[in-house]
């Protein structure tokens, strides 16, 4: 079979992918999805996602072990451990540990997908082994795949673009068939690739967080397949793929 593969541009379009049963890809780039993906690969338990900060606080004070993880506006909010730059999560920090983490856009995303058979998190760090395992799981369950963007506060985010064409670029070309939002941030990956950091820090919200003093984060989030594993979403918790 010809795996469909489709994009949606925000957060809120993720019912979209949902109500299509397509193995669905989360893709937060600056930074959630870079966050989760350093955390687990420093030995992060599990991750539990939550929408709201009142969420957060309110599953802290009946499992107090957990550390708080995510940001507001981009900074640390108030008692958190953890703020939202993978950098912070070293294996001394979260090793063993289970996180709470809470975003502007990324949790969101995943929330709004947290209904779907099969949901994924992406991004430049784990690009190519992401993108292998969404096709496994579509061809066995004969579905499409949805590369659902977060997009910064409601809106179309550049670097979210990006990689979801950096994904598509790593599935095999002969199996699938883009649609034609995913043609386009295929092609717009294209004419990034080479200088993709330099593209990236053009985007409006890589430049607020250079801004804030996270210019490493951004750096470190435009590697393309540091990593070889991938999240996994599932009942409400984020691990390792199942």
């Amino acid at each position: 079979m010809v795996v469909k593969v489709n994009l949606e541009l925000t957060a809120s379009h993720a019912v979209k992918a949902v109500n299509r049963g397509d193995v669905i890809i989360v893709i937060d780039v600056l930074r959630c999805s870079s966050s989760i993906l350093n955390a687990l690969a420093n030995g992060a338990e599990k991750i539990v996602p939550v929408m709201t900060l009142k969420e957060a606080y309110r599953l802290h004070v009946e499992h107090p072990d957990f550390l708080l993880a995510g940001e507001r506006k981009g900074m640390k909010p108030e008692r958190f451990d953890l703020g939202n730059s993978p950098l912070e999560f070293t294996q001394c920090k979260v090793a063993g540990k289970t996180l709470i983490l809470t975003t502007t856009s990324g949790t969101v995303a995943l929330s709004r997908s947290s209904s779907a058979e099969w949901v994924l998190i992406g991004a430049f760090l784990n690009a190519h082994a992401v993108a292998s395992k969404a096709i496994e799981v579509a061809e066995r369950n004969k579905t499409g795949i949805s590369l659902v963007l977060s997009g910064k506060k409601g809106r179309f985010s550049l670097e979210d673009f990006l990689c979801g064409g950096a994904i598509a670029a790593r599935l095999p070309r002969e199996k699938i068939e883009l649609s034609d939002a995913a043609s386009a941030a295929l092609l717009a990956f294209k004419q990034a690739e080479d200088n993709l950091c330099e593209t990236v820090m053009t985007g409006e919200h890589a430049q607020h967080l250079v801004r804030l003093g996270f210019k490493d984060d951004v750096e470190f989030s435009s590697q393309l397949d540091v990593f070889k594993i991938v999240p996994v979403y599932a009942d409400g918790v984020i691990t390792l793929t199942r």
